[in-house]
């Protein structure tokens, strides 16, 4: 069809759509948020879905494989972690349409609580594993991938790394391929895991990889390019690109596009007819470790960091001795940046108020209201992972009960999050009787990835307007008796139903209902909140100077060391009014009223 200019995200789901995919289903985490975005494009070749986390996601592609469609179930790397129980039973049972879970790995930390390499989960489940350097490939590997699942009957992992999802480079796009689904057959002896069958599956599972080593050897996926052979390096994904950049035409390389199995013999083969052999990988030395095993001599981690994301000059410097230059600049000149709420966040009025309780515990989880834990606001204790906020919260509770403790516990957890894992938490909660206080910050929208839509926002990934699971309706179901629903831009508000739920001496949710300040807004969000948005205003003569409303964090807020005033940034302003409230002497007013 022609060329054009993608992203490894991008490019992904154009993959998909010319495969054939015809079901694909998601949870939005950088750096995979956009695959599915994409995919939703092609909205009469494939329903594109929004599960409420990954393991959903998994668990509804899979049973569409078994219908016989060609599927993608996407996810960053720590959804990989909610989804392994289905994943590994899924290597044992096969599949019927090809099957594709693709994992976006974030090395360096951009966006994510830890730094897993999720290739080990290839090795893990035993499953075929595929790595694209770039957009091309990234497309090209989505129909191999599919083909590799549907010979040899297993999931396939498609391995992404954030410099691959987000990267440009110029892609070859075709046609789509028509790929009528395969017949449904019922078979218990295939997919039905119960013990006496998934013992007979897992003997064949390994006949599977021993098919695939073999495959692994042949394919096009792995491929040698001779160039000068004093030099050897083996690499996949990303990392072969910074080999490519620093050696050039100075080395030979062997480029893994398939890297689960390994293909051992092409590797021992390159290694002969070599001199010096490095592995350049990224994270973990996942390719390494199983080629010293083959008693092939190799250089790698010895070298290169298995910390954080490489770069060419990390690799140059490394490997070649060779220091890149760069621009010189006086670092300290440069301010720290850190990331804040939003000026005219839902919820910073509310861990204002959070921040001045005392003998509390706060656990937090993972979306934008971690950010409540950053300076000035210091309204938080722990993030982990999703859901987590309200299950430590109640364990923490438990052991502050039995040391007789006065400690109370505050989880925090945002809309999607509760849908993610936090019901089950709460559920937890319930059974056991705990006495937590539960705060559900609902922004209507999932926010931190970019606003995908959830159960609570009313539309599906595609656009179709859904049933809005009501929140507060949901934990009373759940045996929730003490609800309140609170405008988190309302300080009053908040600070009575944090009183009110603290004199409590059973669980509570608080719920704080208000749109993240970039949403746009549906219908049913303009007749619930109407058109808020504003600005705000210092009254200069009455100011003070306390600096009050810098407490609040607002990037909107700024004060002037030489007349000691504040001043508000009206292009950042949203008139959310929750400086006003915290003023002391009210020089700060809305503008037009």
């Amino acid at each position: 069809m022609g060329r054009t200019l993608l992203t490894g995200n991008e490019a992904v789901a154009r993959g998909a759509y010319e495969a054939g995919v015809t079901y694909a289903a998601a949870y939005p985490g950088t750096p995979s948020t956009e695959i599915m975005e994409n995919i939703a494009m092609y909205k009469g070749d494939i329903l594109a879905e929004w599960a409420p986390n990954e393991k959903v996601a998994l668990e509804c592609v899979i049973g569409a494989s078994l219908a016989g469609a060609r599927v993608m179930a996407t996810m960053k790397m720590v959804g990989v972690n909610v989804a392994a129980d289905p994943l590994f039973c899924a290597a044992y049972a096969g599949v019927n349409g090809g099957l594709v879970l693709v994992s976006a790995d974030d090395p360096g930390l951009h966006s994510s609580q830890n730094e897993q390499d999720n290739r080990y989960y290839a090795k893990f489940a035993k499953i075929a594993m595929v790595e694209p350097s770039d957009s091309q490939e990234a497309k090209d590997m989505v129909l191999a991938a599919l083909e590799i699942s549907e010979e040899y009957d297993m999931p396939v992992l498609f391995r992404m790394t954030t410099r691959v999802c987000h990267g440009k480079s110029l892609v070859e796009t075709s046609e789509r391929r028509q790929v009528e689904p395969k017949p449904y057959v019922k078979n218990l002896q295939k997919y039905d895991l119960i013990p006496a069958v998934s013992r007979k599956l897992r003997v064949g599972l390994e006949e599977k990889l021993k098919q695939l080593e073999e495959f692994s050897n042949n394919t096009n996926l792995n491929f040698i390019e001779w160039k000068d052979k004093r030099i050897g390096v083996i690499s996949s994904g990303v990392a072969y690109q910074y080999a490519r950049e620093v050696f050039g035409d100075q080395a030979s390389y062997l480029k893994l596009g398939f890297t689960n199995p390994l293909p051992l013999d092409k590797i021992k083969a390159f290694a002969k007819e070599v001199g010096t052999l490095y592995v350049v990988e990224e994270l973990e030395p996942f390719i390494e470790e199983q080629i010293k095993a083959a008693g092939i001599a190799c250089l790698g981690k010895e070298k290169i960091p298995n910390i954080g994301e490489l770069a060419p000059a990390i690799v140059a410097k490394a490997l070649r001795g060779e220091k890149r230059s760069t621009i010189d600049y006086d670092q300290a000149s440069i301010p720290n940046r850190p990331p804040t709420l939003c000026a005219g966040c839902p919820h910073r009025g509310f861990f204002y108020e959070l921040s001045k309780l005392k003998n509390i515990m706060v656990t937090g989880d993972i979306g934008c209201y971690g950010l409540g834990g950053s300076d000035p606001l210091n309204a938080k204790d722990t993030s982990y992972d999703m859901g987590a906020s309200i299950s430590m919260g109640y364990g923490a509770q438990r052991v502050f009960e039995r040391s007789s403790s006065n400690l109370r516990t505050i989880s925090t957890i945002g809309d999607s999050t509760f849908f993610h894992t936090g019901i089950n938490s709460l559920l937890h909660v319930i059974y056991n009787g705990g006495k937590t206080i539960t705060c559900i910050l609902d922004n209507r929208i999932t926010g931190m990835t970019g606003h995908q839509e959830n159960p609570g926002s009313g539309f599906t990934l595609q656009g179709v307007p859904t049933k809005i699971v009501d929140i507060g309706e949901l934990v009373r179901v759940l045996g929730i008796n003490h609800v309140r629903t609170v405008n988190p831009l309302k300080l009053n508000e908040v600070r009575e139903a944090f009183t009110w739920a603290l004199e409590l001496d059973e669980a509570s949710v608080i719920i704080t209902r208000w749109p993240c300040v970039l949403k746009k807004l549906s219908s049913d969000d303009r007749k619930e909140f109407g058109d808020y948005l504003g600005k705000c205003a210092v009254a200069e003569e009455v100011c003070i100077g306390c600096k009050m409303c810098i407490k609040t964090g607002c990037p909107a807020l700024r004060f002037n060391k030489e007349i000691k005033k504040v001043k508000i940034d009206e292009t950042q302003c949203a008139g959310c009014e929750v400086c006003l409230q915290v003023c002391p002497v009210k020089a700060i007013r809305k503008v037009g009223e």
